[in-house]
């Protein structure tokens, strides 16, 4: 297997988890991962948030750690790129809003090229209008998003993913076991134990 190189979009209080595990995870298994955000350098942070499932009508949120970014977000080459992971959170809220970004996801979905999106990731999906016709999961407060991109949300279990096409989503950081499992299919990735 070759070394893949992708791009992580990340941002201020994006979910921690969402933002650690697959950075690191991808790393592991010998991928190049370029964690960036807009407005912001390499070697600057951003700030995360821990969002949990505590029995509310919705996640909890508490601070979460320092994510220090290892590429700039404004000397990226896409073409240099063979994937995409959006990490969720609050972050895809107001990233959604900068043009460049969404020029970003249109550039992996019209492509071809894997893209995995967790959680909140499906707003950004959804303002970049790539998710027409596509069967696409996310956190459940973003399914109204979702259909009025002309997307099919996909209800399935906090812990599950889901495959369609170039795309692979998930509903939240539990997921992570799956949803990284169908991203490294997509990526053409194999482990050997």
């Amino acid at each position: 297997m070759a070394a893949k190189k992708i791009l992580f979009l990340t941002g201020d209080f994006a979910e921690d988890y969402e933002t650690m595990v697959p950075f690191q995870a991808l790393q592991a298994v010998g991928h190049r991962v370029d964690a960036v955000c807009p407005g912001k350098r390499a070697g600057e942070r951003i700030k995360t948030a821990i969002h949990d499932f505590e029995g509310d009508q919705t996640y909890s949120e508490k601070p979460g750690h320092q994510f220090t970014l290892n590429a700039t977000f404004d000397e990226i080459e896409l073409a240099h790129y063979d994937a995409l992971a959006i990490a969720g959170g609050r972050a895809p809220e107001y990233l959604r809003l900068n043009q460049k970004v969404l020029d970003v996801v249109r550039h992996f979905a019209s492509s071809g090229k894997p893209v995995a999106a967790i959680c909140h990731a499906a707003q950004l999906l959804a303002a970049a209008d790539v998710i027409r016709g596509k069967r696409i999961s996310a956190y459940p407060a973003c399914a109204p998003e979702v259909r009025l991109a002309g997307g099919e949300y996909a209800e399935i279990a906090i812990d599950a993913a889901h495959t369609d096409a170039n795309f692979v989503t998930a509903p939240a950081w539990p997921a992570h076991p799956e949803w990284l499992r169908q991203f490294l299919v997509l990526l053409g990735t194999r482990i050997e134990l």
